[in-house]
């Protein structure tokens, strides 16, 4: 059983509300020796809470399989993080805490670019390893080689969240010839729109609109009308959880009828957003990680999802956990095989172990490129088709949500135009 430990202050932060949680069990002879501490931000509030909530589960699982396995080197694996709020500002106070006063071991990213940049100094200037969660390009900037991404984006990562949605758009006859692009003013939406731009410059198409808007946006009617305006045939959204809502409705009460929407918009991926959109998705192509096809139930993967879901209504998250779940998992997992491989925790002797090695995980093999990505890049362009109603069930497989690319793990073909979708 997973033991908590809460904290609801923090030296230094005043005014932040946070949570500590440290996780240990296990056999008599780890529990007797100091625990190896992992630190981390989470994102428990605010508008990344939810697929962080789901994040935190799937760690717990892991650390409790950890630790009844023996946990690592023989001591007890303990989890200590605290909730970043979704506050960029907040980050560097959370780690640096961990390290100077809670003395964690390693540390791990929180979830999201937004929340991961803003942690590199710091583990930079303590040359500390340093694994993120889903974050689009942190390192572009950094180039630090003690950093390696949980993302299934590539060594190219900011083009290829939505390479497939070009590549597809291309393939149709006749070609589309323009193309509008919008992205919220945000790390991650910004650099999503950047690949986006340049995947639309070799598709050689027109850019007719390529602006971006406030995060705090909360009318997008003005934005979908001044798209509509320009009769763009392809309409590219890069977007956090709450203005991809947003943004969904707004087209659809505005009637726009691109032959293609969607792209690189966060928040359409979990459980809760699907539900309450519902037939408002239809038609729309959108990047994901993880879906519940055949091709990619690995060795452990349905386990996992079994034990994740049979928590998830107690636990309050999200209860399918497609998206977050066998990532946040496996970024730990791997941390995890390096520290036994290595049987050390000093932080450059695991980066060298990360940089030469192939880890076997639930979400498959994955391997780094020198920038910290992943080696080969794995990101689905889904497209969302027959949905009925807002029942969950219907999200269970992927006749709801069908892969359409890459090939290799394609379900469907696209449903081009969006209109035709619509029906």
């Amino acid at each position: 059983m997973l033991q908590y430990l809460k904290c609801t202050t923090l030296a230094g932060l005043a005014g932040l509300a946070l949570a500590a949680v440290a996780g240990f069990a296990g056999p008599a002879q780890a529990q007797d020796k100091p625990p190896i501490k992992i630190g981390f931000g989470m994102s428990q509030t605010g508008p990344l809470g939810p697929n962080g909530k789901s994040a935190l589960l799937a760690m717990e699982i892991w650390a409790e399989e950890t630790n009844a396995k023996g946990g690592l080197l023989g001591r007890p694996v303990k989890l200590v993080f605290y909730d970043d709020q979704t506050n960029p500002s907040a980050v560097p106070g959370i780690y640096t805490k961990l390290l100077d006063v809670d003395k964690v071991d390693l540390i791990v990213g929180g979830y999201g670019t937004n929340l991961l940049a803003p942690a590199m100094p710091v583990a930079m200037q303590r040359k500390k390893l340093f694994l993120g969660l889903y974050g689009l390009g942190v390192n572009h900037d950094f180039k630090y080689d003690r950093y390696f991404a949980m993302i299934p984006s590539g060594p190219e990562p900011t083009t290829s969240f939505t390479k497939g949605f070009f590549d597809t758009a291309m393939a149709q006859n006749p070609k589309p010839q323009t193309v509008a692009l919008v992205a919220a003013d945000a790390e991650f939406s910004k650099n999503a729109c950047d690949g986006a731009r340049e995947n639309a410059k070799k598709a050689k198409l027109k850019i007719l609109y390529d602006k971006s808007y406030p995060p705090a946006t909360t009318d997008f009617a003005p934005i979908v009308r001044a798209i509509q305006a320009t009769n763009a045939e392809l309409v590219v959204i890069c977007s956090y959880p709450l203005d991809s809502v947003g943004m969904v409705l707004a087209v659809n009460e505005a009637g726009l009828k691109p032959k293609m929407i969607g792209g690189a918009m966060v928040g359409l991926q979990s459980t809760v957003f699907k539900t309450k959109l519902g037939p408002a998705l239809n038609g729309f192509m959108n990047y994901d990680f993880w879906l519940p096809a055949k091709s990619m139930m690995f060795p452990g993967t349905a386990e996992f999802l079994q034990k994740y879901q049979d928590r998830a209504a107690k636990a309050g998250v999200d209860p399918l956990g497609y998206y977050m779940a066998p990532f946040s998992h496996a970024y730990l997992d791997v941390l995890g095989q390096a520290i036994t491989a290595t049987k050390s925790l000093d932080d450059a002797k695991l980066a060298e172990y990360f940089r030469k090695t192939t880890f076997k995980t639930i979400v498959g093999d994955v391997a780094f490129a020198k920038n910290g990505e992943w080696a080969k890049s794995r990101v689905f362009q889904a497209q969302f088709r027959g949905i009925k109603g807002n029942g969950m069930e219907q999200f269970k497989g992927t006749d709801a949500l069908a892969i359409i690319t890459p090939t290799e793990y394609k379900s469907a073909d696209v449903i081009y135009p969006y209109e035709k979708a619509r029906q």
